[in-house]
């Protein structure tokens, strides 16, 4: 069954710095997407226990949502509108991209380490449950738009969902993608079908095999640093059962690079893609 989608991004914020830049990063996109901005907050223990050390009630967090949606609206001038949900960020997200149909979230970590709430770990159960693709952004700014986006590719396992992703990204942004493979003559074939997919829809990309090495990640972010490189896509894996999302170690590596380039996550899902993008 197809995924409803509402051409919103949902970003979610703890109200820190890493969080507002999140927000801000998000209202960027959906400027240039003529997207919805959402802003959600969700309230849990962290957020009741930190209420309670502070003496404020659960308004404060309406008015700090009300306050940074008044300010997306006159800073960008999109729509923009927020929620506070009590739950966990676990499922609690996930449940509210599913409830609003969002096409996008943005999700500000702190890195691996940290006592915020979305950080390393629980960054990753965040995008691997996530129903919609999840850009993953750190401390840098985001900078008018994604023009370079590195394409790994890695096998000739789903292209397909992350090249359509990479091509909606691409056309919207008016982006070049840099198509980065595995030294390995099995994906080959896989990086032929992205290249005539991306002829196809008019979209501009440049093809690199990698040199022979038993570090591809190290050598996608040395890649996407050297070529100042906006955004890295990356798809997850499902499981048997397809009802869950795994993020392998090298995955890992590129979400947390040191570069703090963002990192689009696409779950494989089945989306309603005439929508998006053209055969």
């Amino acid at each position: 069954m197809d995924e409803k989608m509402n051409n919103i991004v949902l970003v979610p914020t703890d109200f820190t710095a890493v969080g507002d830049n999140a927000v801000n990063q998000a209202a960027e996109a959906a400027k240039y997407l003529k997207y919805k901005v959402v802003i959600l907050h969700v309230i849990d223990k962290s957020t009741k226990s930190q209420l309670k050390k502070e003496n404020l009630t659960e308004d404060s967090i309406h008015e700090k949502l009300n306050f940074i949606t008044k300010k997306v609206k006159n800073d960008y001038g999109i729509e923009a509108e927020s929620i506070a949900r009590k739950g966990s960020i676990f499922t609690t997200i996930s449940d509210i991209a599913k409830e609003i149909g969002a096409n996008l979230l943005y999700l500000g970590t702190h890195g691996k380490t940290g006592m915020q709430h979305i950080v390393g770990s629980f960054a990753l159960k965040v995008v691997t449950s996530s129903p919609a693709p999840v850009i993953v952004v750190q401390k840098r700014s985001f900078k008018d738009g994604y023009h370079r986006i590195v394409l790994p590719v890695t096998s000739g396992a789903g292209p397909l969902e992350k090249t359509k992703w990479a091509a909606h990204i691409a056309k919207q942004f008016n982006s070049e993608i840099l198509i980065y493979q595995m030294s390995d003559k099995n994906v080959d074939k896989a990086v032929k079908q992205i290249a005539e997919f991306f002829v196809k829809n008019e979209v501009s990309y440049t093809i690199e095999v990698a040199p022979k090495s038993s570090n591809f990640e190290k050598q996608v972010i040395d890649y996407a640093t050297s070529n100042n490189a906006d955004l890295i896509m990356i798809m997850t894996d499902p499981d048997q059962s397809f009802k869950k999302f795994i993020l392998g170690s090298w995955d890992k590596q590129l979400i947390f690079n040191a570069s703090q380039i963002p990192v689009m996550c696409v779950n494989p899902r089945k989306l309603e893609w005439r929508k998006i993008v053209s055969y």
